[in-house]
């Protein structure tokens, strides 16, 4: 299996390191894609790949499946491109998708050219609970209440525990697009964003992420706290997040499937 990789950052750098550096799956990243050519060049060099900054001479190199690991913006313009030149893709993103007519372009896209789009637990977990607890319409209600250091939200001058907000998961989307993706993974796998109720929390005391989810339907409740390490070198990134991208490519083509 040959990766793409559309990201220079913090989870392109764990994904190289992991996949290249200490093949610990069956695959190999053969491109990466981006904007900033020195991080770009650097990695290539070191993990002995290639580095683009044109798409179409990235899409058109050897590689079956592309990981997007940059923001919501590239998540955005790249990723029905990157269907329509019939590659699988992975979302770390995900926020990118929030607006339903975008999500059904990339579905009717995916499956007019048989690719597959991913989305990876990220920073929470339970999806597979919600979509469940939802497959025959029984799940009445789901909140997620987002604890972070201000730092992670770019907040640093508050000093104490600040709400944030209070809302729908669409509106929280698109206030905080670089910090609730868990959001958008759990409106996706359950009641959708008008429904799936959010709270974002500024604490100067957390040291990890921290994700509270409540469920409830006729399948009974859940209540599930996750607290997730940072990266190294990056408090706006979830160690998890990293994780789950890896998890989703060693899991394909496996043909035992759990959850």
């Amino acid at each position: 299996m040959n990766i793409g990789i559309m990201g220079t950052g913090n989870i392109a750098n764990y994904l190289l390191e992991i996949i290249n550096g200490e093949k610990q799956i069956e695959g190999i990243v053969t491109s990466i894609f981006g904007r900033n050519r020195t991080a770009g060049e650097q990695l290539a060099q070191q993990y002995k790949t290639r580095f683009y900054q044109d798409f179409e001479s990235f899409i058109s190199s050897d590689i079956d499946i592309v990981v997007e690991a940059a923001a919501v913006e590239v998540a955005a313009a790249y990723a029905v491109p990157v269907l329509e030149n019939e590659k699988d893709l992975i979302v770390s993103s995900i926020g990118a998708f929030a607006g339903a007519g975008f999500l059904e372009q990339a579905r009717e896209t995916a499956r007019k050219n048989g690719c597959t789009v991913h989305f990876p637990s990220g920073a929470v977990g339970g999806l597979d609970l919600l979509k469940s607890a939802n497959a025959t319409g029984g799940l009445e209600k789901v909140t997620i209440t987002t604890r972070k250091s201000p730092a992670s939200l770019g907040l640093e001058g508050i000093r104490e525990e600040k709400p944030l907000f209070d809302g729908p998961a669409g509106e929280a989307i698109q206030q905080f697009p670089k910090n609730v993706n868990v959001a958008l993974a759990l409106s996706l796998a359950g009641i959708g964003t008008e429904k799936t109720g959010v709270r974002v929390i500024a604490d100067p005391s957390v040291k990890r992420n921290t994700h509270t989810i409540e469920a409830e339907g006729s399948f009974g409740s859940m209540t599930a706290t996750i607290e997730n390490q940072p990266m190294p070198g990056n408090p706006k990134t979830s160690y998890l997040a990293a994780l789950s991208v890896l998890a989703a490519l060693k899991n394909q083509g496996n043909p035992v499937v759990i959850g």
